[in-house]
């Protein structure tokens, strides 16, 4: 059994804090838990001694309870609470949920007490939800344990979503949306300050629960990234849906934001990243993820492809469906040829194409909606094919020879969805959704809900895969240097070229002469981290004497721009043209460990932050899967008739820095290779730079 059980499924459960007042908030709780019928026995607590409490019998300490005790809820005021906590533990509850506020939220000498609550719990092996949470709804059970004044006007109705969110109010103002659309929900948890038990924990508790068809979760903040991982994944393992939204924007700090791939990865697009390799959808509002819901509820999966047929009685509805469906990267193939026979045989003028306009005589024909239809469904791959049907379903009794038709096409092609778009009674909506069918009034939204269903379908088939074991880690030498940071990285098995400090311009120009003309020099110092910034490179040096006057040239820059900076020397390198520069990176975020960047390099990198973010550890697909995220990467395979990069040298690279970001996670902030010049054959990091955590 898994250890929320008791949390939701409780048989019985003490109301600490319980008052005869119906309206205040210890009264409310109990008010509707009565009024919801919950299925198990309530024992209302109050100190004063009241023998019977809303039509209860009552009692002045949960200890007094003569039976057993599943669950103790507790709203008594926070002076109180270490208390009734204790007593519960003493009575032998497997739960309590602390409703009661004024603990982590309002600073550390709440912190203190939140961590003893915590701490007495985790030592009678008791799990808590809270404190300052808004508590849990148990729709099927009945079991309404929340002070929500939602409740005062809405009964939610039993269903397939749930809830599982930080912020209360964001959780009611959720269940109230969806009950006010008739969504049907299963559970609600709100988890407050998340001493205990998470909204990840959650996740994983309803990826289980067979009443739970979609998960909708929302999150402020996550201190466990691995376990939200697992928890999404194992979701997606259940063929359930997720749909997480993140709230809040967060800096990593000043020392990340000194790198390019610092200020690039920041923590909203880590989360991001997660999110999509997990297999879960973020929307960007509450009513996207209830269409969303509802859509997945009603069909019942996810859609088989992302190739989308369209019919419709409007010429402008069906092109502004097509121009979604682009924005979402699904596909329109076009309607085979015997379809288009099919549809021109049925209706002489209509658009036989896809969409398929239908135009207004296709009312004259017998069933002609669904015949329109069925043309769709039997002709093309199509996985999900939308019907516009402007107001049809406002006449229930004129269309429902056209849902018995539906219905019996639902049987006919069983892998296939069918979505309805047009204004509907009540009655028409129903049924249509008893027989797998959504119905949207507006094509827009339409759209979006099943083009995140196509999303986490496709998501699907390339999810991250959890690392067996912790690689040993290592310890990093001096890192503070271009130089230093591109030992390193050689010995990582990234590519480098051979290259030396030099400290005085004699010992540069002999070190270039050595290597070979033409050279690059730049000013060697651990305080200045962007050369290009200060006029610390000069490029293209063709001999001796140039490179003596760009040793003289970079120190008097460095000294002219950075007069306090540590200047080691100069750094000669080999001058490399051609190729396409590219920018890898490392951010190891405080949650999720390890994350790997890829995008245009440059020096304008983060002007057009054409970049895209993957966990560590990477795999070779992995790593082409990130490469394929980002729009410049078309350059590497021979933009208008360039020759091709070497893609393969770059995948490599990837993996190397991945595998070099996971052995060293502990000591590393940030890495940042920009460039990676890729060539027509091979690749080199001609730049790189790594920050270490603080202490490191």
């Amino acid at each position: 059994m898994h250890s929320l059980q008791p949390v939701f499924v409780p048989q019985s459960v003490a109301v600490v804090g319980a008052s005869s007042d119906p309206d205040r908030i210890g009264g409310r709780l109990l008010r509707f838990l009565l009024e919801a019928q919950f299925e198990g026995t309530i024992y209302p607590i109050n100190k004063s001694g009241a023998l019977e409490i809303q039509g209860l019998p009552a009692y002045a300490s949960v200890l007094d309870i003569p039976g057993n005790v599943d669950q103790a809820v507790i709203v008594v005021p926070a002076p109180g609470v270490e208390t009734a906590v204790r007593e519960s533990i003493a009575k032998g509850v497997k739960c309590v949920v602390v409703l009661t506020s004024g603990f982590a939220e309002l600073g550390d000498a709440g912190r203190l007490a939140q961590n003893k609550l915590l701490q007495m719990c985790q030592q009678a092996g008791v799990r808590m939800l809270g404190p300052n949470s808004l508590g849990l709804l148990n729709v099927d059970t009945r079991y309404f344990a929340t002070f929500s004044t939602v409740l005062y006007g809405l009964q939610p109705r039993s269903g397939n979503i749930s809830l599982a969110t930080q912020s209360g109010a964001f959780g009611s103002c959720a269940y109230g949306m969806a009950t006010l659309r008739g969504l049907g929900l299963s559970k609600i948890i709100a988890t407050g300050n998340e001493a205990d038990i998470d909204v990840a924990e959650c996740i994983d508790y309803l990826a289980e629960d067979p009443q739970t068809k979609v998960i909708c979760a929302a999150l402020e903040s996550c201190r466990d990234g691995q376990r939200l991982r697992a928890a999404l994944l194992k979701a997606a393992a259940a063929g359930k849906p997720v749909l997480v939204m993140k709230v809040g924007r967060t800096e990593l700090g000043a020392a990340a934001a000194s790198t390019h791939t610092g200020s690039l990865a920041g923590n909203d697009a880590v989360f991001d990243a997660v999110f999509l390799e997990c297999g879960a959808y973020r929307p960007h509002s509450i009513e996207e993820m209830l269409d969303i819901a509802y859509y997945c509820t009603v069909t019942g999966r996810l859609p088989s492809n992302n190739a989308l047929g369209i019919i419709t009685g409007s010429g402008g509805i069906g092109v502004l469906m097509a121009d979604h469906a682009g924005d979402l990267n699904l596909t329109m193939p076009a309607l085979p040829p015997e379809g288009v026979a099919a549809a021109q045989a049925l209706l002489p003028f209509a658009v036989a194409a896809n969409p398929l306009d239908m135009t207004a005589q296709v009312t004259s024909l017998p069933n002609g909606v669904a015949r329109t239809l069925e043309i769709m469904l039997a002709h093309g791959d199509y996985g999900t094919v939308f019907a516009y049907l402007a107001h049809a379903g406002l006449a229930p009794e004129r269309f429902a020879s056209t849902i018995d038709r539906l219905a019996e096409l639902r049987l006919q092609y069983p892998h296939k969805d069918v979505v309805m778009v047009m204004l509907s009674a009540t009655q028409s909506t129903e049924k249509l959704e008893a027989i797998g069918i959504p119905v949207f009034a507006d094509p827009t939204r339409a759209m979006m809900a099943m083009g995140a269903a196509a999303k986490m379908a496709a998501q699907r088939k390339h999810l991250y895969a959890m690392p067996a074991k912790k690689p040993a880690a290592s310890r990093l030498t001096d890192v503070s240097t271009e130089q230093g940071a591109k030992h390193v990285l050689k010995l990582a098995g990234l590519p480098v070229l051979s290259e030396q400090v030099c400290s005085t311009a004699n010992a540069a120009a002999k070190f270039a002469s050595e290597i070979g003309f033409p050279v690059v020099a730049k000013i060697a110092s651990p305080d200045i981290l962007h050369k290009t910034e200060i006029g610390g490179v000069l490029l293209n040096l063709q001999d001796a004497k140039a490179v003596e006057s760009a040793f003289e040239t970079l120190l008097a820059r460095a000294h002219q721009h950075m007069p306090n900076a540590q200047i080691d020397g100069v750094l000669i390198t080999p001058m490399v043209k051609g190729g396409v520069e590219t920018i890898l990176g490392v951010q190891v975020d405080p949650t999720f460990g390890p994350m790997i960047l890829y995008g245009a390099g440059g020096t304008a990198v983060e002007l057009f932050k054409d970049v895209a973010l993957a966990s560590a550890p990477l795999t070779p697909d992995s790593a082409k899967a990130l490469i394929d995220k980002v729009k410049s990467s078309a350059l590497l395979r021979g933009w208008r008739g360039a020759h091709a990069a070497d893609e393969n040298a770059v995948v490599n690279a990837l993996c190397k820095l991945s595998e070099f970001a996971m052995t060293h996670a502990d000591q590393l902030q940030s890495v940042d290779i920009n460039p990676l010049l890729v060539q027509q054959q091979g690749a080199v990091c001609l730049d790189a730079v790594i920050t270490l955590q603080s202490g490191h």
